[in-house]
């Protein structure tokens, strides 16, 4: 029939759609991707010295660029929560047991929000440290020194929040973990980070550090707190202020003396280390450190 199209002619619009979807297929396909935009090339095995290195410069880059030069480190558990918090869940539970006064589990939830309670005198300290911090460097913007924490919940929290409140800026590192920790509302949001690698996280700690102020904790808490006194000891970090908070807590959880008695720290090791009790206290040793 006339209207029909010529045999050749089909053969010629089939293989030109053969060609565009072949090109189009190359388009898709992954290995024509760039390849810092390809995320399956970039989380392989062969490919992690790249993403440590992409993972220490993002921050450093920033952070640069910003021209923040001295950091005072936070440290502490992630588990304390703040005094009207506290008050909160110890209301809330003696509600609670006033109506099943026999429940255990009752009985047992009173008991932690009664430590936490107590506990919450950690929380606003903290607050109250990183608050005198950042009015200093508010007023004093010449040795000015930026809090930065673990960016997560308890003494995280509140420490980015007691500069918060002073209305300055503060930094957040925060981690990858089973159990994701979110970051908490009060850090400067350009200078809240997110790292896979503790290593990579830990050297920003240290990096920038003028000081490093330990509230009760625990295991994140040790580790940061034996790594950096094992650095300063070995030389392998310039020294700097390692501040304990509440020293009757730190002397019952570490028998300090015993090391130095068995030999295994030298007795001027334990200069590394300074006790106190208060925020003031704490501030005034990083002051009389640097003649502030």
């Amino acid at each position: 029939m006339s209207g029909d199209i010529p045999l050749y002619q089909r053969h010629l619009s089939s293989a030109r759609e053969a060609t565009e979807q072949q090109s189009q297929d190359l388009l898709e396909h992954p290995s024509y991707r760039l390849a810092f935009a390809d995320n399956d090339f970039l989380m392989q095995d062969e490919l992690r010295h790249v993403r440590l290195q992409l993972e220490y410069l993002k921050p450093q880059l920033i952070l640069e660029q910003n021209q923040i030069k001295a950091t005072v480190v936070v440290f502490g558990s992630a588990r304390f929560v703040s005094r009207q918090q506290a008050e909160q869940m110890v209301a809330e539970a003696k509600t609670q047991l006033k109506q099943y006064p026999e429940a255990l589990e009752l009985q047992q939830k009173l008991k932690v929000a009664q430590r936490q309670l107590k506990n919450s005198a950690y929380y606003e300290a903290a607050a109250a440290f990183s608050r005198i911090v950042t009015e200093h460097s508010q007023s004093c913007p010449d040795t000015s020194l930026m809090i930065i924490s673990g960016g997560g919940p308890g003494v995280m929290e509140a420490a980015n929040k007691g500069a918060y409140q002073a209305g300055g800026q503060s930094i957040g590192l925060n981690i990858v973990l089973p159990h994701e920790q979110k970051p908490n509302p009060y850090i400067t949001p350009q200078f809240c980070f997110r790292f896979h690698y503790f290593a990579i996280r830990k050297m920003h700690f240290l990096q920038r550090a003028r000081a490093l102020v330990a509230f009760p904790g625990g295991f994140g808490t040790l580790d940061e707190l034996f790594e950096t006194l094992t650095l300063l000891q070995t030389g392998k970090a310039n020294t700097v202020p390692v501040i304990l908070y509440d020293k009757n807590f730190w002397t019952r959880l570490i028998n300090f003396d015993l090391l130095v008695e068995e030999g295994l720290i030298k007795a001027e090791d334990m200069q590394l280390i300074q006790f106190v009790d208060t925020p003031e206290q704490a501030w005034q040793a990083i002051c009389h450190c640097y003649q502030l």
